[in-house]
């Protein structure tokens, strides 16, 4: 079965060289593996939490969709859509609000960031706070959730996220049946981060990035304004402190970095540093920086690709949004009835449920199809761990590692035979589905 991944781009400013060397480019190239379904959006909703200025907003939507396409991304390949043309999103965001803890929301590091400027600050702690910013986790649980997403490259500041997007999905699972999937972090730490002009990571929140398709004459001026050094022409200069080393290494193949890194070590200037650094920047910037203007141009094209990437998505929202507004109650009078019926028709499985305690671990339990409680978990660190064991379980054979898991979950007054024959149940009825 392919593997779902899923990446979110906010709709908040101008695409510069740090998100297309940390983001847009291993995307794409991600997105070629075979066994691999790749979805890709524009998330236009969590701009609003920190950008009021609307023509900012669609020009960033419209600069960000450009560049993806002209960076070589196939939406006839993928999934690439606006964040905003999926209302289902907007709907289970809702639906994961009221699973959601307030605790682990009070945890999120945007919201702890926020109260910790306004304690030093000796304000209320929630001065200019605003909802939004407080919710945010659970959106971002909603837009991968919805899609069955299984991995999600992050960088490490952003684990939590996802860590949280696990947490809301199986409270939902919890409570209402199993219905939605756990997704797994990805944390890329080949991808580069880039310096910005100043050294610093390159942000539009320093105000010191490059953006990708700044014309020649402003690129090559950009690069002669990074900071060096005051080491003269001759001068051996130090490659592992210098900027102007690390974004070539993250624009050229290892062999020429290890050349230009011998050139820095002999004395190359820093002129003829940031001189090499741009042609090698251009190098690979100005085809798509060709393609990019061309589709600036005609905004209507990019429009037609987002709505076409947006109802390839919603034919995967609307079903599953469907299936858990009926799970949750909200549901045609008419039509309960006959589904009551189909389900007593319906065979019962013997099944795993996951789940979060007070306590801050995560448990598992196996009921067989009767209901009744066979396996309890001991407490786990992580969800990831609680889910690894349940995997191992339902493998078919019955292997040591089986027998082992069920010494230490059995119920008292339950048989490992028991659990054997619901085990084999489980996977009698996975292999006749498949």
């Amino acid at each position: 079965m392919p593997t779902r991944v899923l990446t979110g781009i906010t709709t908040s400013g101008t695409p510069h060289l740090g998100n297309y060397a940390g983001a847009i480019r291993p995307a794409i190239a991600a997105s070629l593996k075979p066994d691999t379904e790749s979805f890709y959006f524009l998330a236009d909703y969590h701009s609003l939490i920190k950008i009021t200025d609307p023509a900012r907003i669609q020009r960033s939507t419209l600069e960000i969709a450009a560049t993806w396409l002209a960076a070589g991304l196939n939406p006839d390949k993928v999934w690439f859509y606006r964040q905003s043309d999926i209302p289902q999103i907007a709907e289970l965001t809702w639906l994961l609000t009221c699973v959601a803890g307030k605790g682990f929301l009070n945890r999120a590091h945007a919201y702890k960031a926020a109260v910790d400027i306004n304690t030093a600050k000796q304000e209320d702690e929630d001065a200019g706070i605003t909802a939004g910013l407080f919710m945010y986790p659970v959106l971002m649980a909603a837009d991968i959730v919805l899609f069955g997403a299984n991995k999600v490259p992050v960088g490490r500041d952003q684990v939590q996220h996802i860590e949280m997007a696990r947490d809301f999905a199986a409270r939902f699972n919890h409570t209402y049946g199993e219905h939605l999937v756990l997704p797994e972090a990805v944390v890329e730490e080949s991808v580069a981060t880039l310096p910005g002009l100043d050294g610093r990571k390159m942000s539009k929140s320093y105000d010191n990035t490059i953006p990708l398709f700044a014309g020649k004459a402003e690129l090559k001026k950009l690069i002669a304004g990074i900071v060096t050094d005051s080491r003269l022409p001759g001068e051996p200069k130090d490659p592992d402190n210098s900027h102007l080393y690390t974004l070539y290494q993250a624009f050229s193949s290892a062999e020429k970095s290890a050349s230009f890194r011998q050139e820095l070590l002999s004395g190359l200037s820093w002129g003829e540093a940031k001189q090499a650094l741009f042609e090698t920047i251009d190098a690979e910037v100005a085809p798509m920086r060709e393609k990019y203007e061309a589709l600036m141009a005609k905004p209507e094209l990019i429009e037609q690709q987002l709505q076409a990437g947006a109802e390839k998505a919603r034919a995967i929202a609307a079903p599953l949004m469907k299936e858990l507004r009926y799970a949750v109650g909200l549901r045609d009078l008419r039509d309960t009835a006959e589904r009551e019926k189909k389900a007593a028709v319906k065979k019962a499985l013997p099944v795993f449920k996951q789940y979060r305690e007070n306590d801050g671990k995560f448990y598992f339990k196996f009921l067989n199809a009767h209901g009744d409680l066979l396996l309890q978990s001991q407490a786990f660190d992580s969800p990831k761990a609680a889910g690894e064991c349940i995997a191992e379980l339902k493998v078919g054979s019955i292997t040591t590692t089986q027998v082992e898991i069920i010494g230490w979950c059995l119920v008292a007054g339950v048989s490992e035979s028991d659990v054997v024959a619901a085990l084999k149940e489980l996977h009698a009825a996975a292999e006749e589905k498949h």
